[in-house]
């Protein structure tokens, strides 16, 4: 019986890393968002660009 290609865990690994990252981010974004997004939305509407939104 074979064992498991070396290659294949660093796929899973790499998946893992990028996964992990990609969510970071996503809570980087959604925290300022949170902490930012009545600002941003008023802009909008002062440039009358809230109808996009």
């Amino acid at each position: 019986m074979k064992t498991q290609q070396p290659w294949h865990t660093a796929i899973w690994f790499k998946l893992g890393a990028a996964t992990l990252l990609l969510a970071a981010f996503t809570g980087l974004a959604f925290a300022m968002w949170l902490e930012n997004g009545a600002g941003i939305f008023l802009a909008l509407v002062e440039s009358g660009l809230s109808w996009c939104f």
